[in-house]
């Protein structure tokens, strides 16, 4: 079995690799981290996510996209495929008309996949 995860080079891209490891060792599965081709994240950044799956016990198989692939699509057909229970997506808050001029890869993802979806919000503070 295992869990795939959506990542972005975001704080939520990082928010939903942290939550798919912890879902990942839970369930006692590998996981999956599809990345968007030229997402510029940084080779640390993607090492620090893959240290820290491998010393929860969780192995982690890293793709890249091609340059003209669409994220969304990519985990919406993952989770179509055999072993995948659980694709893990990182959201953030946006106005009505932001959704209304970019759409909502989330939104699409939660409503089209063909497993469980875990949509996950970078943690903030209190609100005062």
């Amino acid at each position: 079995m295992t869990v795939v995860i959506g990542y972005t080079d975001t704080p939520e891209g990082l928010a939903a690799a942290r939550a798919a490891t912890a879902e990942a060792q839970l369930r006692g599965t590998g996981v999956v981290l599809l990345e968007s081709a030229g997402t510029g994240t940084p080779a640390e950044e993607l090492s620090l996510i893959l240290a820290e799956a491998a010393q929860a016990g969780v192995s982690a198989e890293r793709q890249t996209l091609p340059q003209d692939a669409d994220l969304g699509d990519a985990l919406i057909d993952a989770s179509y495929q055999p072993g995948v229970e659980l694709v893990v997506i990182g959201v953030r808050r946006r106005s009505p008309v932001g959704k209304l001029f970019l759409g909502s890869t989330s939104q699409r993802v939660i409503l089209e996949a063909g497993c469980a979806v875990q949509a996950v919000k970078v943690r903030v503070g209190p609100r005062g």
